[in-house]
């Protein structure tokens, strides 16, 4: 038996009497760091390895490698049974008073955004709306071009706008994708599959470059469509005035409609409604003062054209909104970046008891 031998034999009894002798876990670490540490013990005697010629390398390592391995072992073994015996130690000493009360559970509660969209979805249920979807990534042309954007329309630069790396498509050509800062992209898509008449809503995400009270990267829009050979401004205001009525809970609510222009609709208007401003706040009602809270218009021919729908035989009316910014306007909520800052105790004083949903029989 050589030195390297006899001194590895003599090791490997002096480490197992050191990890056998461990009887809690940090005096077990210490012993492992001792054994197997990057100065450990073993780690020194690896260090000697270059010094040696081929074949006492190969005999020596290998002699080496089962030490460590079957020190490292027995650690894993004694570290299993020390855990063992805190946690028998602590059953046998350690008790529970299930007398005492339990703790009170957190009740689960809906978003403000969910519930106005659940608002919002009975509103327009009742007046036989269905609803649609669409993708939070769109391509230029159902975002802008379809919409009577064409390239170069300085319309464009009313939205900032976040765009995607360019892409090829099918054909090879670099296909433009954006975040949709619309969810009027989902009303083109809704045309090209449907043949009217139609009537329905969409609602989403959608996504522009602005931050402050009243502006977030990221919100959500709802806009409604009709499209039938007879609808006609009056129908559109009609419905409009019919649905603020019934969202705000006010039957005499004032609604007033302002010319204005929009790429998609001609004529187009914005949609304000009666308020009050006093000593700094904010009454919807009757009152001396108006505030906008969305845009209108019946739909654009070009648009028409672009869906495959004939604006000789077809017209229709467009409208959209900001949900968070109605949600904000009824729920008296001041700051729209509140919404999505998770903030635990925002979100216990606005919550809305999730049995308590709005349906077709209150409308509330």
């Amino acid at each position: 038996m050589t030195d390297m031998t006899q001194n590895i034999v003599k090791l490997k009894d002096e480490l197992t009497g050191m990890v056998t002798a461990s009887n809690d876990l940090p005096s077990l670490e210490q012993a492992r760091i001792t054994a197997l540490g990057k100065k450990g013990r073993i780690t020194d005697l690896m260090k000697t390895l270059g010094g040696m010629t081929p074949e006492e390398r190969k005999t020596t390592g290998a002699a080496l490698n089962e030490l460590k391995n079957e020190i490292a072992d027995l650690i894993k073994k004694q570290e299993l049974a020390l855990k063992k015996q805190v946690m028998d130690e602590k059953l046998a000493t350690e008790t529970i008073d299930v007398t005492l009360p339990v703790r009170p559970e957190a009740k689960g509660s809906i978003h403000p955004i969910s519930q106005t969209i659940e608002e919002l979805i009975t509103i327009f249920a009742a007046m036989d709306f269905t609803v649609a979807e669409g993708p939070d990534i769109e391509d230029d042309w159902h975002n802008f071009t379809a919409l009577n954007f064409p390239p170069g329309h300085p319309a464009r630069e009313m939205q900032d706008t976040f765009f995607l790396p360019d892409n090829p498509n099918e054909t090879g050509e670099k296909a433009k994708k954006v975040l949709r800062t619309h969810t009027s992209s989902t009303q083109i898509r809704y045309m090209t599959e449907h043949k009217p008449p139609i009537r329905t809503i969409m609602m989403g995400r959608v996504y522009r470059s602005d931050h402050d009270m009243t502006h977030t990267p990221m919100f959500h829009q709802m806009e409604a469509l009709v499209i039938d050979k007879e609808t006609h401004m009056g129908h559109l205001k009609g419905c409009l005035m019919d649905f603020v009525r019934a969202y705000f809970e006010i039957d005499d609510l004032p609604v007033r409609f302002r010319p204005s222009f929009f790429p998609f609709t001609e004529p187009s208007a914005e949609i304000d409604i009666g308020c009050t401003r006093k000593d700094g706040g904010l009454k919807i009602g009757a009152g001396d003062d108006w505030l906008e809270i969305g845009g209108s218009g019946m739909v654009h021919p070009n648009v028409l054209k672009n869906c495959g729908i004939d604006p000789d035989e077809y017209q229709g009316f467009a409208f959209g909104m900001g949900i968070d910014r109605i949600a904000m306007l009824k729920y008296g909520i001041p700051d729209l970046r509140t919404f999505f800052e998770s903030d635990t105790r925002w979100l216990n004083h606005y919550r809305f008891d999730p049995l308590n949903r709005p349906n077709r029989a209150t409308n509330s």
